[in-house]
C-alpha cells in the first residue's frame, strides 16, 4: 500500500471511528421495522422512526408529503431557510438542521442520532453509504440506479416502506399518476413527441439522459428522449454538450433552464437559437425560477406543481 493509500484509510478509519462514537449508544432503537431492499443491499429499519435525517435530493419533501419532519436534511437546490420548495412550504413544525449535500457533515449527522437515514436520490457512493450506515439504518438508491437517477415513484415508495406509511406512498403515487393522466388527456399534442431537456451551467451545456427524474418527467406526459442524446449514455445522468455540438438539443421540443445564471443568457445564446426547435418557436426557457426549480425537484409536492404549470407551456410550443 503506497503512503498515500495508507493515510486515505487511516482518515476514514478515523472518521468511521468518530460517527460511531457520536451515534446513540447501542445503535439505532426501536423494534426491527421493514427490509427494504436498495442498491446495497437489505436494510432493517425501525419499526416506528422517530427521528429521521433526509440526505438525498427530495429526500426531506418527500418524507415531509408522508407527514414526517425530518431533524436533518440537505438544501440540495439551495432554497435557504428550510431548504424546500414553496410547494412544501409550512409543513415544518421546527426547522431541520442543516447537513450539507455532496459532502454531508457526517459529524453533525451523527450528533442528531438519527434512528433512519434517507439517502435515497444519491451519488449512489459506497464509501458514504458504509459511513452512513455505521450511524443508523441507511435507505440509498434502488438497485439499478445511476447517480441521481431516483424516479419519484420509487423514492416516495422506498421512503414510505421505509417510514412504515406504504399505504400513504401508494396513495401519493397514485394522485400524482392521476395528475398526469389528466394532463396527457387535455394536452394530446405531446404524444409520443421528441424532447431534449437541456440545463446550462457554469458557462457549460449538459442534456439529460432517459433514467434522469427530469426525462422522467416528459416520459410522464407522454414524450420520448432524444435517441441520439440517450446513445451518448456515460452511466451518468447527464453528457455535457459542447458549444459546437448544440444542434444536439434539436428536438420536437426543448426545453432549456439555468443553474445558476440568468435565463436571459439562454434566450440570447446565437447558437442556441439556430437550432430549429428555436426558430419554430419549439424551444421552451423555464426562465420562471420556481417552475425550473419544481421541474427539478424529483419529489412529488414539487412535479404536482410542474404538471400543473409547465404542461401547458410545453403544449403550446408544440402547436405553434
Amino acid at each position: 500500500m503506497t503512503t498515500r493509500q495508507g493515510g486515505f484509510a487511516a482518515a476514514v478509519l478515523g472518521l468511521l471511528l468518530l460517527v460511531t462514537s457520536c451515534a446513540s449508544p447501542g445503535g439505532p432503537t426501536g423494534a426491527d421495522g421493514p427490509s427494504v431492499e436498495t442498491m446495497f443491499g437489505r436494510v432493517t429499519v425501525p419499526a416506528r422512526p422517530q427521528r429521521v435525517v433526509a440526505l438525498g435530493w427530495s429526500d426531506a419533501e418527500t418524507a415531509l408529503a408522508l407527514g414526517v419532519e425530518p431533524v436533518g436534511a440537505s438544501d440540495w437546490q439551495g432554497f435557504g431557510g428550510e431548504g424546500v420548495g414553496p410547494w412544501a412550504a409550512g409543513r415544518y413544525t421546527r426547522p431541520p438542521v442543516q447537513l450539507g449535500t455532496s459532502e454531508p457533515n457526517y459529524e453533525t449527522i451523527a450528533a442528531l442520532k438519527p434512528d433512519l437515514i434517507l439517502n435515497t436520490r444519491s451519488s449512489g457512493s459506497p464509501g458514504q453509504n458504509e459511513i452512513l450506515s455505521k450511524i443508523a439504518p441507511t435507505v440509498g438508491p434502488p438497485p439499478g440506479t445511476v447517480a441521481y437517477g431516483t424516479g419519484w415513484r420509487e423514492q416516495m415508495r422506498l421512503v414510505s416502506q421505509a417510514l412504515g406509511r406504504p399505504e400513504q406512498g401508494a396513495d401519493r403515487i397514485a394522485e400524482l399518476d392521476r395528475r398526469f393522466r389528466d394532463a396527457t388527456r387535455a394536452h394530446p399534442e405531446l404524444a409520443d413527441r421528441t424532447v431534449a431537456v437541456a440545463a446550462y451551467y457554469g458557462s457549460k451545456w449538459g442534456a439529460y439522459l432517459t433514467g434522469d427524474p427530469r426525462v422522467g418527467f416528459m416520459t410522464d406526459l407522454g414524450m420520448r428522449n432524444k435517441p441520439e442524446i440517450d446513445a451518448l449514455a456515460n452511466g451518468n445522468f447527464y453528457v455535457d454538450v459542447s458549444p459546437e455540438r448544440l444542434s444536439l438539443l434539436d428536438a420536437d421540443l426543448t426545453v432549456a433552464f439555468p443553474i445558476s445564471a440568468d435565463a436571459q443568457r439562454l434566450r440570447e445564446d446565437p447558437l442556441l437559437n439556430q437550432i430549429p426547435s428555436a426558430r419554430d418557436g419549439r424551444l421552451v426557457v423555464l426562465d420562471d425560477h420556481t417552475l425550473a426549480m419544481a421541474f427539478s425537484s424529483g419529489s412529488t409536492l414539487g412535479i404536482g406543481y410542474a404538471v400543473e404549470h409547465a404542461a401547458p407551456l410545453f403544449a403550446a410550443a408544440l402547436r405553434r
